[in-house]
């Protein structure tokens, strides 16, 4: 005994209504990506929704295009969802493939229900669409396994993996037995299977993007909290937490750190001379200065005013002098336009280094500190180099 499918399809297109509000509403607090993702997805399932609804009334409707509309729903939920995961996920969109699938798709529906009308070769068009849908969904969840994704990531992936398992059936099932009139409605196990899985498919599917959606918002705001929004590079607490990360690496790989802390010079004539917004451009052409001479592996930080931090792995001191008179030198030939005036600024090195063993961050950071306000009373614009044993260094000619 069978379960009645059309009570079940309009079951599910309720559900999916109410989940379609949940969604939308869920993501009033946090505006960026995640939310435009989570709101196509809800849009889908409005879309689901109204093809879950025909589908339960093609009993009473008693019309053969009614099951075409439904499909041609479900064709367009499944695009509007691939849309939805690759952007929540940050993978490259394949909106070509989708449109070519659906398209096509839709003219093989038209054709095998006006043309030449043959409900299994209609049937079979929608599912291998839905089929490749399926596995646009699934192969960046599948790069994320490689990669050690969450466990929201694994579980929307068995999700769709089973979908494709059922659609896999469905497709084999359709080659060996004619559809009647009932079509999806007619009682057997493939379609029980089908329609349940349909019905309930958006509950679990939206579970995990309501998931990835919180694990989404909750790496932007640990980046936020971690970046600078002025010049863009690490504030004080990423320069801690990587100055951490960077001693053990180094420990591991018996490595030293170079640490450079850089401050420019006589900042408040600047503030003075172009007031705040003109050194704020100062402090941004600064970064775009440091950065230029520093390697991919280099971190660059900004840890108050005009005082900024490099973290240089496997660097002893002379590389590391070297590097900062690189910065130096850099900023120095650099003159800087700013509100059509030319700047020239100068900048002072403190320099440390913490050997492979060490891993008090705050003591060599402070190391770097004490060598940087040396290379200040030094007279600026130079490097000054500081040992664990030494307050002050030696100051490098400018």
């Amino acid at each position: 005994m069978f379960i009645d499918l059309a009570t079940v399809a309009l079951m599910g297109s309720l559900q999916g209504l109410l989940l379609a509000v949940v969604l939308w509403t869920s993501t009033g607090g946090y505006a960026g990506v995640a939310r435009t993702s989570l709101r196509i997805r809800a849009s889908a399932l409005a879309i689901e929704a109204a093809s879950l609804g025909i589908l339960g009334l093609f009993g009473q409707l008693h019309d053969p295009y009614a099951i075409v509309l439904s499909n041609l729903l479900v064709l367009v939920a499944y695009a509007a969802t691939v849309w939805a995961l690759r952007m929540l996920l940050g993978a490259r969109q394949r909106h070509g493939v989708v449109i070519a699938a659906s398209v096509s798709c839709a003219l093989a529906m038209t054709w095998f229900s006006v043309v030449s009308p043959n409900a299994n070769a209609r049937a079979l068009a929608v599912s291998v669409a839905i089929m490749l849908d399926l596995l646009l969904m699934l192969t960046p969840l599948l790069a994320g396994v490689r990669q050690g994704a969450s466990l929201a990531r694994r579980s929307l992936l068995l999700i769709l993996a089973a979908s494709m398992l059922v659609m896999g059936w469905r497709i084999v099932d359709l080659m060996q037995v004619n559809l009647t009139r009932a079509g999806l409605l007619a009682p057997s196990l493939t379609n029980t299977v089908y329609v349940l899985l349909w019905s309930i498919q958006p509950l679990f599917t939206s579970i995990g993007f309501l998931l990835i959606y919180n694990e989404t918002i909750q790496h932007d705001l640990h980046l936020l909290a971690r970046i600078d929004p002025l010049t863009g590079v690490g504030n004080r607490l990423a320069i801690e937490e990587a100055t951490v990360r960077l001693l053990a690496q180094a420990d591991r790989q018996r490595q030293s750190l170079g640490v450079l802390m850089l401050d420019a010079d006589h900042f408040k004539g600047v503030n003075d001379r172009f007031g705040h917004s003109g050194g704020d451009k100062v402090l941004q052409a600064l970064v775009c200065s440091i950065r230029a001479t520093l390697r991919d592996s280099d971190v660059i930080g900004r840890i108050g005013g005009e005082e900024f931090v490099v973290l240089s792995p496997a660097t002893d001191m002379e590389s590391a002098l070297m590097l900062g008179e690189r910065i130096r030198d850099m900023v120095e030939s650099m003159p800087q336009l700013i509100d059509g005036q030319m700047l020239k600024l100068t900048v002072s090195v403190g320099v440390a280094v913490a050997a492979p063993a060490e891993r008090d961050g705050t003591a060599v950071l402070q190391r770097a500190d004490k060598a940087l306000y040396a290379a200040k009373r030094a007279g600026r614009n130079c490097v000054m180099a500081a040992t664990a044993s030494k307050e002050d260094g030696n100051p490098l000619p400018a």
